[in-house]
């Protein structure tokens, strides 16, 4: 996918371009999907900050992605709707992680509560459950990996946010099912900053009160008369961690550099990038749950502070490999939870647009990743917490033990006898290495016919593979309190000893195995064509699309891991066998769109769009359900843009149509936990509202809010349970038709005042963000209750004369509870005795940042 050119807008034609001021999804700023231009990027850091002035320049903003023009078109006369972000409003926005930016676009609800990493991103009407299947994240046009849906592997993961990004640029189906990726929910663009004709850049250091220590650079500049400048820049930091683990949360940085070449004609830029970061990854946590929507701490356990990570279970080993010889140690893995779940990447790329002349023209980007995700982390297994004398009754009880046995329990790594009436909590301990490699490139060659019509022909080539090494399940006996203990138990009726949790607290192995590789070829063609007529234009495109893949499902042996029936942690294990069964996959689908739009005058206009796209099917998808369809995606959506000298709005309604949704779980089954995979569908109808009013000089109040009525359709209660054998089940009561999206809110919003003061030495600017985010449920039968939250973030910033700024910011500042996920591993009610498991997001974290600029 492409970008968009710096339209012939100055940047101080509109303040939101230059000040510190809040996150504006109307914010002018230049295009945001697949289009066939480079962005010229500014050269260097932020830039000064000017007064708010009363105007607004947003619809006369040309933009060139969604349509075939090569110079692009205005706002004015785009028939669909875009949503920009400068770098200081990137800032702005204050993200608890890189995802929170994508906030901005109407309808994104993001959980970023588990950390720096692995958020699941929802796109309104898109039921993704889980992950981020319905979003792409690019860098400069070209898809960070060209299949989103890959366990483990959401694009979030792979983002992290500094001083080398010039803007992000975000679109919602409309003309993006035709190019790139053909992502038919959210295509989020970030797009870096470029060398400029003088030497530019800055340094920063950030100190936060979760103990996190950070350092950002950029520096940029002509390479000396040759015509070409580069940059580069990037940020190293560590941190304990809003929730402490006692050992350092998250820990790592990146480097990003860039070369380009501009000619009068056209122009060519190369960057790379490379990104090694490990961070704490949380999932639920025991919380108090009285009443439905009612939440509260548990007792030893803070959700918005709280962590199952400490010292005490940093390290583990985990039984993988069995030895089948009786008194023998199993093989496995040794585990240091402080490498938490995170990337070690390498992302590079090129740009290439030429203007021929007669009409012609042509866009070219290639991309190439590859590296390796990882994750250890703890997962909530699906039990609510109890004492450990009624765990050790009830789990003697399951294994068939005889009754009256002496019961032992010791903390882990010797640490005394453990109290019989403290409570406690199995968590699984989770073990994922995810190696990817990616190659892409996007060609669009474009000829005007005649004066106000473009047609563009193009092809979307894309190859890919992964390996994925996954043990799941092996569950792990914890106190129930924040930083908490192993504990290991053995009962013995004096002849023989059984162990219902190992030394280290483990009380099962691994109940799945996934070894997994597979490749995969993509490849699109598209043609496409724009038409100006009077206060019109209309587009409309189509693309058809191949995709094939061959998958290896490694197999998978059940078996007692050490030969030793007392050693209850490790019977009936999982492990990978030699051989595997192979999946090829081959299927070509198409897609089209077609929008209008009118222009009534130079401040108002309005469009109509309709669009057809697909999903095709990941790795992960095909190894769980071999014959996943190709999900079909309905999309028509109406606008309506407008603005004066005090007010900026659009209002977008939608109605948005999927069938073919593949969903794997990893849910508990009776005393162990299977893979569980089903197929369903949805129908959402919604409205989104983005304003920006600026009643009087130096002020702004920016709104961004969406309502929707999500609901599942074509849910036929069958559940595909994958363990020693492939089974379906069928049960009305398992179907969901009719029950609100799960994991998404009917409606959100948030609102931001903003103030900028002038003054002798520079300027001051401060604002406060509301976010309100309506009732949801965790899961998709509605059992599960999320109820609805409100938080507040606040920023201050002073730019000091031509160089200096001083950054105060925060959020979450009343410390509220808001849960965005429940027990993900039931399909069932998850309260049980007023205490879910579930992740709140978290608590209040204050930074502080001091840059200097040049």
């Amino acid at each position: 996918m492409t970008t968009s050119v710096e339209a012939e807008v100055p940047a101080a034609a509109d303040p939101e371009l230059s000040r510190p001021g809040p996150v504006s999804a109307n914010a002018p700023a230049t295009a945001a999907t697949p289009a066939q231009a480079t962005p010229a990027a500014p050269p260097s850091g932020s830039a000064p900050p000017a007064a708010n002035g009363a105007k607004t320049q947003d619809l006369q903003e040309v933009v060139v992605t969604g349509n075939a023009a090569y110079g692009g078109v205005k706002k004015l006369d785009a028939s669909y709707s875009v949503t920009t972000l400068t770098a200081d409003q990137i800032k702005q926005a204050n993200p608890v992680s890189a995802n929170d930016v994508l906030k901005a676009s109407p309808g994104i609800h993001v959980e970023s509560s588990g950390g720096q990493t692995g958020a699941n991103i929802e796109v309104a009407g898109f039921p993704g459950s889980s992950g981020s299947p319905f979003v792409t994240i690019a860098l400069n046009g070209s898809p960070l990996y060209p299949v989103p849906g890959l366990a483990y592997l959401e694009h979030g993961s792979l983002l992290r946010m500094d001083d080398t990004v010039a803007r992000a640029e975000f679109v919602q189906g409309g003309p993006s099912v035709l190019y790139g990726n053909a992502q038919p929910g959210l295509f989020a663009n970030f797009i870096l900053k470029q060398g400029g004709e003088t030497p530019a850049g800055s340094v920063g250091l950030t100190y936060g009160s979760e103990g996190m220590l950070r350092l950002d650079g950029f520096v940029s500049g002509p390479l000396g008369g040759s015509g070409w400048s580069g940059s580069i820049g990037g940020f190293w930091r560590k941190s304990d961690g809003v929730r402490d683990p006692q050992y350092t949360a998250d820990k790592g940085g990146q480097l990003t550099a860039t070369l380009s070449h501009d000619w009068d004609n056209g122009s060519l830029m190369f960057y790379a990038r490379v990104l090694n970061d490990k961070n704490q990854f949380v999932t639920g946590t025991p919380i108090l749950n009285p009443g439905r929507g009612q939440f509260s701490a548990y007792p030893g356990f803070d959700p918005l502070t709280g962590t199952m990570g400490s010292k005490a279970d940093q390290r583990e080993f985990l039984q993988t490999v069995p030895c089948f010889t009786a008194g023998c140690t199993p093989g496995g893995i040794p585990i240091n939870m402080a490498n938490g779940r995170g990337p070690d990447v390498r992302f590079a790329g090129a740009n290439f647009d030429w203007d021929f002349g007669n009409g012609w023209s042509l866009s070219d980007k290639l991309g190439v990743s590859g590296g390796t995700e990882g994750m250890v982390a703890f997962y909530s297994t699906g039990s609510n917490p109890s004492t450990l004398a009624a765990y050790i009754t009830a789990a003697a009880a399951t294994a068939g033990l005889p009754a009256g046995l002496a019961a032992t329990a010791t903390y882990a790594n010797g640490g005394g006898a453990a109290d019989m009436n403290q409570n406690v909590v199995k968590q699984e301990l989770r073990y994922v290495k995810q190696q990817f490699q990616s190659a892409s490139n996007e060609l669009h060659v474009s000829k005007e016919l005649f004066d106000g019509n473009t047609l563009t022909l193009g092809n979307y080539t894309a190859v890919y593979g992964s390996t994925e090494h996954a043990f799941q399940g092996s569950n792990i006996l914890l106190q129930a309190v924040s930083n908490p203990n192993p504990i290991a138990i053995s009962l013995s009726d004096g002849s023989n000893t059984w162990q219902l949790a190992s030394a280290q607290g483990f009380t099962a192995g691994p109940t799945a195995v996934n070894i997994i590789r597979g490749n995969g070829f993509n490849t699109a063609f598209f043609l496409s064509d724009s038409w100006k007529l009077d206060n019109w234009l209309f587009d409309a495109g189509l693309r058809a699309e191949h995709q094939h893949v061959t998958a290896h499902l490694g197999n998978v042996g059940k078996a007692d891991l050490d030969a030793n029936p007392y050693t209850l942690y490790n019977n009936g294990s999982r492990y990978a066998l030699p051989g595997q069964s192979n999946i090829y996959y081959g299927k070509t689908a198409p897609a089209w769109t077609v929008g209008a739009n009118y222009a009534f005058t130079d401040n108002m206009s309005a469009y109509v769009r309709f669009n057809n796209g697909v999903h095709f099917p990941s790795v992960t998808d095909l190894t769980s359900l071999p014959g996943t369809p190709v999900g079909k995606v309905h999309n028509m959506e109406a606008g309506f843009k407008y603005q004066q000298d005090w007010i900026y709005a659009t209002l977008t309604a939608y109605r948005r149509l999927y069938y073919g949704v593949p969903t794997t779980l990893l849910v508990a089954v009776g005393n162990t936990s299977q893979l569980v995979s089903y197929v369903y569908g949805s129908a959402t109808n919604g409205l989104n509202l983005q304003a920006t009013l600026k009643p009087f000089e130096n002020f702004s109040l920016v709104f961004s809010g969406d309502y929707q009525d999500g609901q599942y359709t074509h849910s036929d209660g069958c559940y595909t349970y994958q363990g020693e054998t492939s089974t379906t089940v069928c049960n009305p009561k398992n179907a969901f038709n009719g029950n609100q999206l799960a994991r998404q809110p009917v409606f959100q919003a948030r609102v931001t005042p903003a103030y900028t003061l002038p003054t002798s030495w520079g300027s001051l600017s401060a604002w406060l963000t509301y976010e309100y985010i309506g009732s949801h449920y965790g899961d998709q039968l509605q059992l599960q209750p999320l109820g609805h939250y409100h938080d507040w973030a606040f920023g201050v910033v002073a730019d000091i004369g031509t160089h200096w700024q001083l950054r105060l910011q925060g959020t979450n500042l009343t410390n509220q509870i808001g849960l965005t996920e429940g027990n993900a591993r039931l399909l069932d009610t998850a309260s049980a005795g007023g205490v879910i498991l579930a992740r709140s997001i978290e608590g209040r974290e204050i930074n502080a940042q001091v840059k200097y600029q040049f």
